[in-house]
């Protein structure tokens, strides 16, 4: 199995800091997914229209 990448730095391996589970703008609270963070300006919803099940056609998106 590969080694998971850090989501915050793609050139490193996940190390399991959990540093990516921090908020962005409080240092001290872990992310509730509030998206204060986000400039609401470039969207505002998500569309989703399908779900890949089949895992050799999800492959193509990871």
């Amino acid at each position: 199995m590969p080694a998971k990448l850090c989501q915050l730095n793609e050139t490193k391996v996940c190390n399991s800091c959990d540093e990516c589970l921090y908020c962005d703008l409080d240092t001290n609270k872990i992310c509730n997914n509030c998206c204060e963070c986000l400039d609401e300006k470039d969207y505002r919803a998500i569309k989703i229209i399908g779900i890949i099940t089949n895992e050799d056609e999800a492959k193509k998106y990871r």
